[in-house]
């Protein structure tokens, strides 16, 4: 009987699984050097994620959200509050909780962030990739694509 780790198709997948990780976290780290950094750490970056895609929320509500508990969420949120990407504002139906939101700082810092990333990306991919090379990579994409399909 074969042994999946025998299986050459087992073992080629593997390899690419590998070579794709790191390829990945090498585009994200190169990236992330197109920006101003402020250094904030994942859980800060998902914090801020967050409240952009599903809009204000409160310090519960986002603990909930990203599986913190309370406790946790109350430091990430001080220091995103420190930097001037979020604000609080007591929540109209009940005072005693804050509903929290990105700064409009928080707004122009993080849309020129992502101009930046584009303009990088779209810049090296015209300089180093010849059209015939870039129709390859619009398929690979495709492909990346159903990787990530639910």
């Amino acid at each position: 009987m074969m042994d999946q780790a025998d299986n050459p198709q087992t073992v080629r997948s593997s390899a690419l699984a590998a070579e794709l990780r790191a390829l990945v976290g090498k585009l994200k780290r190169r990236l992330r050097e197109q920006t101003g950094s402020m250094d904030l750490t994942p859980s800060q970056v998902s914090v801020l994620l967050r409240l952009e895609t599903d809009g204000p929320a409160t310090a519960s509500g986002l603990a909930r959200a990203e599986g913190m508990r309370p406790q946790s969420m109350g430091s990430v949120i001080a220091a995103l509050e420190a930097a001037g990407l979020v604000s609080g504002a007591p929540d109209p139906a009940d005072g005693r909780q804050t509903i929290l939101n990105l700064t409009d700082a928080c707004r122009k810092w993080v849309g020129e962030g992502r101009a930046a990333r584009q303009d990088w990306l779209s810049r090296t991919l015209e300089a180093r990739l010849s059209p015939e090379e870039q129709e390859k990579l619009v398929e690979a994409v495709e492909l990346l694509k159903r990787l990530l399909d639910d």
